[in-house]
């Protein structure tokens, strides 16, 4: 826990400005870097984007399943601008300089798109859930007026909590330091260039953490092992292998986005090391939004096929 005494007045510095370290440690790195994540960034685009189109033009894809993959995968390219367009900025231009309110909002942005993804993954579950534990009323629990309010609700109902959370941050005394020793805006480091006892906010991280990732990481859980029992007792191994191919790829895409996310917001302040902040946070920001795509759709013989129909056009 960051607790100090409150500097006086004379000591206290009043930064208008942070310095993003993100990879300066490897000098000779850099236009590889660069090079390296505008692909990714990219293929991310592309890929993503793609599902957004199919789902929206083929009228094969208008099942909710489907409803809640192509908001999954716009949320995919809104948090992955939100934290890398900067870090590529930086990148190519070597200048690592970002305002304290560019920092506040970037910040506001990624906890909100992050929030959110916790939330659209728990709804994606349920619909499994609903779907192969109770196919009869499957068209009648998840109508398109339920379908409209849970995406809706995922997306609106962390916004007071992070808009919140974010101000209470920035409303701290920073003084000394102004590097941050990552390539985004996140919370633990910048509560680490905080003057004057940060307990309330980290407790509060911890709260934020508990009911945005852990809660629907818990009912992600349940769910699937509600469908794994159900799955179990299928008469044919086709109808298991095609139940179990659906919900292994959900699960892949569950583990890897809160397994990264619970070890960075959830571990003792004390055992934080920066460095390996750093490289969990390249998993839930970069990485699942990267695979989300090929583990979701290319898995999938309905987008297969829609994806064909439309390169055949």
């Amino acid at each position: 826990m960051h607790h100090q005494e409150n500097p006086t007045e004379d000591n206290l510095t009043e930064l208008m400005e942070f310095v993003l370290l993100g990879f300066a440690d490897l000098p000779h790195l850099q236009w590889f870097l660069f090079g390296f994540f505008l692909i990714i960034y990219i293929i991310i685009l592309m890929s993503n984007g793609t599902i957004c189109l199919i789902t929206k033009m083929d009228p094969a894809l208008q099942s909710p399943m489907y409803f809640f993959l192509s908001n999954f995968s716009f949320l995919e390219i809104c948090y992955v601008s939100a934290t890398l367009l900067k870090m590529l900025m930086n990148l190519g231009t070597q200048r690592r300089r970002i305002s304290l309110v560019a920092c506040a909002t970037q910040m506001c942005f990624g906890l909100m798109f992050g929030g959110t993804e916790c939330l659209l993954l728990a709804v994606m579950a349920y619909d499994r859930y609903v779907a192969i534990c109770n196919p009869l009323h499957y068209p009648l629990v998840m109508n398109h007026r339920v379908c409209i309010q849970l995406v809706t609700g995922s997306w609106t109902i962390g916004i007071p909590v992070t808009i919140g959370h974010t101000y209470q941050i920035f409303s701290l005394p920073f003084c000394g330091s102004k590097q941050i020793n990552h390539f985004f805006c996140d919370i633990p480091p910048i509560l680490k260039l905080a003057c004057g006892d940060t307990f309330v906010n980290e407790t509060l991280v911890y709260i934020v953490a508990v009911l945005f990732v852990v809660v629907p990481f818990l009912l992600i859980l349940g769910s699937y092992s509600k469908i794994i029992s159900i799955i179990l007792k299928l008469p044919s191994d086709t109808g298991q292998a095609k139940a179990f191919s659906t919900c292994s790829s959900h699960l892949m895409v569950v583990l890897l986005f809160f397994g990264s996310a619970i070890i960075t917001y959830l571990r003792p302040n004390t055992s934080h090391s920066e460095e390996t902040d750093k490289v969990l946070s390249l998993f839930y920001t970069i990485v699942t939004p990267m695979f989300n795509p090929m583990i979701y759709s290319l898995r999938n013989k309905d987008v297969i096929m829609a994806l064909r129909k439309l390169l055949s056009k």
